[in-house]
């Protein structure tokens, strides 16, 4: 599976394991991937390995991964990097997708590489594959009000969860167009929208 070093063969979403986590902001990208592989609409063989669960199908003619590692986010790394050594995947082959307290609930950003950024799970991917040398797609949950932990593991309040419909749709848009027309195409399309403001015209 490891062909060209630009092609994306595995998403990997960031979260925390166990029904207590489940819809938290820390877990948006348990969600994002979720929803991406809803979309898709075709059964992908699921799996329990690696510390995580992981599933394998087919998308325009290739093979795809998408895993949610099952370690906690501090330790999302060994999980991510047991399953690339197996399937000979490089991390750029990789794209990551989690939550990130910079960006305001409406925006995602997309990269190629790039630092954690103090990011916990992205802290443990680079320290496991051993480079920061895969695409990130990071979704925004604003900036904490109160202590940053009781944030991002609480749910999203109900006026929020209409901006993370919105975020989510795009979420799913944005990995597409990575996977279909590569990660600096997607950047071009996706880094620049206010997903907030789209609903709020919307509305009007």
């Amino acid at each position: 599976m490891s062909g060209l070093s630009n092609q994306i063969s595995l998403i990997v979403g960031l979260g925390n394991p166990g029904l207590e986590y489940e819809k938290t902001r820390h877990n948006v990208g348990f969600d994002a991937t979720s929803a991406f592989m809803t979309s898709l609409g075709v059964n992908f063989s699921k799996q329990d390995k690696y510390n995580s669960v992981y599933w394998e199908g087919r998308f325009k003619g290739r093979n795809l991964l998408v895993q949610h590692p099952h370690t906690f986010m501090n330790l999302s790394g060994k999980a991510v990097a047991a399953l690339a050594r197996n399937k000979e995947i490089l991390p750029a082959e990789i794209i990551v997708v989690y939550d990130d307290m910079d960006l305001p609930l409406g925006k995602i950003r997309i990269r190629k590489s790039g630092s954690s950024a103090g990011h916990r799970g992205v802290e443990s991917l680079i320290e496991h594959l051993g480079t920061a040398k895969f695409s990130r797609l990071r979704i925004g949950i604003g900036r904490a009000q109160a202590e940053t932990v009781d944030y991002v593991l609480a749910k999203f309040e109900t006026d929020e969860q209409v901006v993370l419909d919105e975020v989510l749709k795009a979420s799913i848009n944005a990995l597409t167009l990575s996977l279909t027309r590569g990660v600096g195409y997607a950047m071009n399309n996706f880094n620049s929208i206010n997903h907030e403001q789209e609903k709020t015209n919307k509305a009007d």
